[in-house]
């Protein structure tokens, strides 16, 4: 492993020894700021209570990003085939990425039960990142490639199939990890309008729970927990773009993967 990859590994063990040595020298008490190894005590004398509670979120998250990904890549092919349906449905799915999610939660929280508002709440800010970048890469396809499949009479659907979803990919991909990311912080997010509401079971909701509790070191742990599954959802989805685009893909070859 070279200097480069252990520089920031050593960066974030110096700030946790930082973080640690200032708790204990100023003897701030848990309450108001546990010091890390507080935090890991209370991850493992708490995990069964927690990796349950990460075990719903991720599930939700998954489901989330499965849906939003067939329905994202479904939607762009309709609109790179109609554009008269691009332009009629397009605007509504721009009005709901721009709606802040947190206000979108306490209301389907009315109509839904707390499950399913969480996974509409994490589907739609997933879902417009892969039909926005999937619609462009569609859009994107070199003309003359374009006009060479009309000149040997390629149906639309072949040109689809052939030519321009796999010109998509690259575009496709980048939406995909971007959406991985936001379909767990869309998750998050509802689980704690279902969490003030006293309902939930994931992570936010153990957080508003512990918040309720002062319960601050219980608070810190689920908050670690979110942050290794978002840095897990990167990496796997980071692996996914390597070995799809590293063998053919100018902007693979150029970073080197």
């Amino acid at each position: 492993m070279t200097a480069a990859r252990l520089l920031p590994l050593a960066v974030f063990l110096a700030l946790l020894g930082a973080w640690e040595a200032v708790v204990h020298l100023q003897s701030i008490p848990p309450y108001i700021l546990p010091a890390p190894s507080l935090i890991f005590t209370t991850l493992i004398d708490d995990w069964r209570l927690l990796s349950a509670s990460l075990a719903v979120t991720l599930r939700i998250t998954a489901l989330a990003l499965a849906l939003a990904t067939g329905f994202g890549v479904l939607f762009a092919v309709l609109f790179a085939q109609w554009r008269w349906l691009e332009r009629s449905l397009f605007p509504l799915a721009v009005i709901l990425q721009v709606t802040p999610i947190i206000a979108i939660a306490p209301l389907l929280l009315v109509y839904l039960d707390a499950g399913t508002a969480v996974l509409a709440c994490a589907f739609l800010v997933a879902f417009f990142p892969i039909l926005s970048n999937t619609a462009l890469g569609l859009s994107s396809t070199d003309h003359n490639l374009r006009d060479l499949f009309d000149l040997y009479g390629a149906s639309r659907w072949q040109q689809i199939k052939l030519l321009r979803l796999p010109s998509a990919l690259p575009y496709f991909l980048g939406g995909l990890r971007i959406a991985g990311g936001l379909s767990l912080i869309g998750a998050i997010a509802a689980e704690i309008a279902a969490g003030a509401a006293g309902q939930g079971a994931g992570l936010a909701y153990r957080i508003v729970e512990a918040g309720y509790r002062l319960n601050i070191p219980r608070m810190f742990a689920a908050l670690a927990l979110i942050s290794i599954a978002g840095i897990a959802i990167w990496l796997a989805l980071e692996w996914a773009n390597r070995a799809m685009l590293s063998r053919w893909h100018e902007s693979a070859r150029e970073r080197g993967l």
